[in-house]
């Protein structure tokens, strides 16, 4: 077996192991995860990119036990190809098209001001807090809500409801896992059902009232089922990759000093863009092949699946001088932390926009910064993070 997805000497640093596994070939078969891992960017890159390899979900098992969960997926327009996929993009995209990242915008900063002075009154009383909790989780999940319209009791359940959902895609979550992301998921179901009849009475201007404006002005049909779908990517997609490049990009930078001295309004854009690929948050993205294709030689017959390790990708040598090294000038950067092709992420403006503005809101009111001790992590593999990131100053 390449790698065994649950060590812990592989969590802590799976980088290594990539760099041996692309030296050997580009794709290789991977007995225990039971589908093939493409390693190097341009491995990746196809996997992403090519139309014979789609996105074809196929539901959770047993079927009547995953009920909410397959309900969430299977109208989500992340597991979708062709028209289906097409009408639902465009749905979201025009609805996203409405100026929602512009008008959040001063909010996001407004957001991530506050939460970092909570942050530092913290530290001034306990000597140290722990950052992910009080900045990085809290940060998307408020700006999700918001860009929701999520409202009352169910705001402060988003995060709880996305964390447990989420551990669904690692590659063995265990059945207790496995019910409690059934159980989250029946409950976010419930939520957006009463929220999406709500908006329909009482529209607004948030993204759940802008899906229901385009469906109408097109003459779209939108099933209630497809707008909880989407409303669920959105909080799971732009909620678990913001709080892991926070994380993991803040962890980077206090590891070294001078990088964090870096840090400021001219060098954000591309740092953000550095730290997505560094410690890529989302390291492995599936796809099924729709007919016979090779991927760099490898086969892969119709109807079975190959992952792209995106960690791997973002640390080739043939793309990245240097990929070891934290660069927070790198430009160009075509990591793949967004995906690529016809399912590029949506909501990659909002993203940039969050991690900016935690990063720019750290560096200007905790300059002195530095870490409170080692950061465990997730036993996770597929999504990258850390379990809590102490600081003090």
């Amino acid at each position: 077996m390449p790698f065994d997805p649950a060590d812990p000497a592989f969590l802590a640093d799976p980088y290594p192991t990539f760099a041996r596994l692309r030296a050997e070939a580009e794709v290789h078969p991977h007995p225990g995860l039971g589908i093939p891992v493409a390693v190097s960017h341009a491995a990746c890159s196809a996997v992403l990119r090519r139309r014979d390899l789609g996105r074809i979900w196929a539901d959770a098992e047993p079927a009547d036990s995953f009920t909410a969960f397959n309900l969430l997926h299977r109208n989500s327009l992340l597991e979708r190809e062709g028209p289906g996929h097409s009408r639902l993009r465009g749905l979201v995209a025009a609805a996203f098209g409405r100026g929602h990242t512009a008008r959040l915008a001063p909010r996001v900063r407004r957001l991530a001001a506050r939460l970092v002075d909570d942050l530092a009154a913290r530290v001034a009383d306990d000597g140290e807090a722990d950052l992910l909790e009080h900045v990085a989780a809290t940060l998307p999940v408020e700006v999700i809500a918001e860009l929701l319209g999520v409202e009352g009791p169910e705001r402060a359940l988003l995060r709880g409801w996305s964390n447990t959902i989420v551990t669904m895609y690692e590659p063995d979550p265990g059945e207790d896992r496995r019910a409690a992301a059934e159980k989250a998921s029946a409950e976010f179901v419930g939520a957006l059902r009463e929220l999406a009849a709500f908006r329909r009475r009482a529209p607004s201007d948030d993204l759940v009232s802008g899906l229901l404006a385009e469906a109408s002005a097109d003459g779209a049909r939108l099933s209630s089922d497809e707008l909880v779908g989407t409303a669920a990517l959105l909080l799971m997609a732009g909620h678990e990759a913001t709080v892991n490049v926070i994380g993991n990009g803040v962890l980077a930078l206090l590891r070294r000093p001078d990088e964090w001295a870096r840090l400021g309004p001219a060098t954000a854009p591309t740092a953000v863009e550095e730290l997505i690929r560094f410690d890529a948050p989302l390291q492995l993205f599936e796809r099924t092949a729709v007919v016979d294709v090779e991927v760099a030689g490898f086969p892969v017959p119709a109807g079975t699946k190959i992952a792209a390790l995106l960690g791997a990708a973002a640390h080739d040598p043939a793309v990245f001088a240097e990929p070891g090294r934290l660069d927070l000038d790198r430009n160009p950067n075509p990591h793949l932390g967004f995906g690529a092709g016809v399912h590029y992420c949506l909501g990659a403006p909002l993203a940039r926009l969050e991690v900016a503005a935690a990063l720019e809101a750290l560096r200007e009111r905790l300059p002195a910064l530095t870490l409170a001790g080692e950061p465990p992590r997730r036993p996770d593999f597929v999504m990258r993070g850390l379990v809590c990131l102490p600081v003090t100053t």
